[in-house]
This record gives structure tokens, sequence and C-alpha cells, in this order.
């Protein structure tokens, strides 16, 4: 299994991704060829710079002649265009959210300057002549920005708009990540946990933490961490880079290592190298079982009127639980009881536990991480003479293990054809036998 590790101890952006790909060996000239397929008025340069006595390639993205800037120094530039040019600052949801995403990825707007939405920004890389699989990716990634920014503003997705220049930085940095990471011929990326800095960072409407508000948003679910550094490490590109194309998060993996890229970023840190590193190589076939933290949460339960447990269960399930079971135990005193447990993502586990203490007399409730391996698992439909039935298939390292009809969809057809439940069941599972012969 061939795999892509990021090694984000000094974060990840944009164009760091995309030099380290090019130092990877992605061929600097599939990515122009990218940037012109856009044909969006920009082009890139590529050089080889040291950060920290690490050689790496930097990428920087030129459009309308101009360079894309880091944060900060945008944000000085951007403050006296608009002083020279007399423009108020405007307020409101939409106005923040193109000021702040102009911030992070462009060069300094001018109010006349026109605004792409999401909408125009899929029809460009639709129209661009490369693989349909990048474009898919591509705009995956744009979409997790959109939905991350309409939730910190409060807005609908589609009525967000980003300034032409920071649009086009963008649009450069996703559809040639995509492309490049495409040309490498992985099976997986995996990703380290995230280095994200600290310190304020300065955008359009104040000053906020780092992360930023909307990578902050985007990194939900991903292990994150800061080593110190009073600067933005992670920037929304990145963080949606990561949230669209990385499977999952663990150490350094078992790999026999085919090539590695070190992509720089835009400053110098002292002490640290500021620079991605992107390795390339093969793994063993059993690592195609993913292992997965899941948090375990557990409660006995020795005076709850039973009729109450099913209720629970459901409720839990619909809010998020992976799974849930109760067993009998043996409590104080002698008194028969039930263990109740509970398996979720950790993100969930204080939401369902607060559940949990409300819809339950229990006066606690246990909570550990654990690991898990899991098979990969998708969807089948398959049709009945009654109706169609979804098929659970299970397989490991692309061999199909287990399947099971979905017990709601033949539960629900057998009442309402009022035919047994175990003939919808037979009769899914010899139709499923009989697609796949």
């Amino acid at each position: 299994m061939r795999i892509a590790y990021l090694d984000c101890f000094s974060g990840i952006s944009g164009d760091m991704f995309l030099g380290a790909l090019v130092d990877a060996g992605v061929p600097a000239r599939l990515l122009e060829e990218t940037v012109a397929a856009l044909d969006v008025g920009a082009r890139l340069e590529v050089s080889r710079v040291d950060r920290g006595s690490i050689s790496a390639v930097k990428v920087d993205v030129y459009s309308r002649g101009e360079k894309d800037l880091p944060r900060e120094q945008y944000w000085e530039q951007s403050r006296q265009s608009h002083q020279a040019h007399g423009h108020p600052q405007k307020q409101g949801p939409v106005q923040l959210l193109e000021h702040n995403y102009a911030i992070q990825e462009g060069t300094a707007p001018h109010e006349h300057e026109p605004r792409r939405g999401l909408k125009d920004i899929r029809e460009i890389i639709g129209r661009a002549a490369i693989d349909e699989s990048a474009k898919k990716t591509a705009i995956a990634v744009f979409q997790a920005l959109g939905e991350a920014e309409a939730a910190i503003h409060n807005c609908d997705t589609e009525k967000i708009h980003f300034h032409e220049v920071g649009a086009v930085d963008a649009m450069v940095d996703i559809v040639c990540a995509a492309v490049g990471l495409q040309s490498l011929r992985v099976d997986e990326v995996v990703c380290s946990p995230l280095n994200v800095g600290g310190g304020t960072v300065k955008c359009a409407h104040g000053t906020f933490p780092v992360p930023a508000p909307a990578t902050l948003e985007l990194l939900k679910g991903a292990p994150v961490y800061s080593s110190g550094i009073d600067a933005e490490l992670v920037t929304p590109t990145g963080a949606a880079i990561v949230k669209t194309v990385v499977k999952r998060f663990a150490p350094f993996p078992q790999m026999k290592v085919e090539k590695t890229g070190y992509g720089a970023g835009a400053r110098e840190f002292e002490g640290q190298a500021n620079v991605l590193r992107l390795t390339i190589g093969e793994t063993p076939i059993a690592s195609k079982i993913a292992v997965e933290s899941v948090t375990v949460l557990e409660a006995n339960l020795d005076d709850l009127n039973p009729q109450i447990f099913g209720y629970v269960m459901d409720r839990l399930l619909e809010e998020g639980a992976l799974d849930t079971f109760v067993m009998p135990v043996q409590m104080k005193k002698n008194r028969p009881g039930l263990l109740l447990t509970v398996l979720c993502k950790s993100e969930d586990a204080d939401k369902l536990s607060a559940l949990i203490f409300r819809e339950t007399t229990t006066l606690g409730v246990r909570q550990r991480e654990e690991k898990r391996q899991a098979l990969t698992r998708k969807w089948v439909n398959v049709s009945t003479r009654w109706g169609d039935v979804r098929m659970k298939v299970a397989s490991m390292n692309g061999t199909v293990t287990n399947y099971a009809p979905e017990y709601e969809d033949c539960r629900r057809i057998a009442a309402e054809q009022h035919v047994a439940l175990k003939t919808v069941m037979q009769e899914a599972i010899r139709r499923y036998l009989g697609n796949t012969d």
C-alpha cells in the first residue's frame, strides 16, 4: 500500500504543500500547466531556499504580477491601500468574510475589484482541462473552506464571495494541490498532529487568536498542538486541504521510504525549520485495516425503568454514537443492574455524557480512550421483488469479508408487503451474491 505522510511540525499552508509535492518528485511543469489550464491570469515561481538549514522548495503564486503575501504583511498593505483610496471598512458577515479570506490568501484588494462566489469558482475549475478526479478534490477543498467561513460568520455558503485576487491565489494552491497529489498515485494520505502556532493574527476587522476561527473550524476532529511559536502556522487553505485529503492522523507509520520532499513556508523561525515534510513510501498490507481512536462511555444502572432503555439507546445513536449496548451486571448489595456502554468520537463525548445524565438515573459516567481496528465498509443497493435493500459490505485489503442486508430496510419491506422478515433478508443476500458473480 502506497501512502503519503504529512509531517506538520511547522504547520501547513497551500504553498508549503505545493513545495513539498515538487520536492517529492511532482514535476513543476505539471503545476505550471495546471495554472495555465485555469486561465485566471496567474503564474507560479518555483525556487529552492533554506529554512533552518534544510533545503526546501518554495512555490510562489503571482496574480496580475503581484506576489501572494503572508497575512501580517498583507494586512498592513491592505490597510494602507484602503486609506489611500478613501474606502471605508464595510461591516457585516459577508463583507467580513471577503476581507478575511483575501487577507489569508491574497494581495491587497480594492473595493471595485470583482468578487467570485463558490459557484463561479466551481465553474472555473470545471472548465479547466485537468483530470476529473482532481477537479472533484479541488472543489471539495473549496467547499470545505466555504462551509467553515459560513459557519463562523453565520451566512449561507452560496452567498460567500471572495475578492478576485484572493480567489485566484486560492484556486491555484488548491487545484495544483489536487493535481499534484493525484500524480503521486498514493492510496492514502496520513497526517501527523498539526502544530498550529500561537499568538494573534491581524485580520480586516480586528485581531484574532491563532489558530484563526475558520482554521479551527476546519480542524475539528484533528489532533492539534502549539509549540509556542507566536505565528500562524496552519492557514485556512492548509487546513482545508488536510480536512479533504487526509484519511487518518497517526505518528510516523511503518513504511519503506521511497521519496521525501520539503515545502518551504514564507518566514524564517529561530530554532525551527519552517517546512512541511512529505514522505512517500510503501506500508505493509496489514496497515490497510484502519486503526482509529474511539471514546468509551460507561454507566452502571440499577434503578432505571426498563422501558426507558430503548429510548435512551435510540437517542444516543441519533446524537452521533457509533454504537451502544447494555449488559447485565451484579452490583453492590447483590442488586441486579445493567452496564450501559457507548462508543463515540472524542468530540461527541461531552454531548453524549450529558444525554446519559439527563435521560437516566446514573450519578456518574466513566470515560476512556481506546483504539479499534475497522474494516473498510460501504453500502451497495440490491433490488428485490418488493423493493430496494441496502447491503452493508465490509472488506479487508480489497477482499470482501462480510456482508449483511440493512435490517431497517428489510423490516420496512416485510411490514409493507406482508412478507416474512427472514424471507426478505434471504432474498436480499441472494440478489447481492448474484450481482457479484
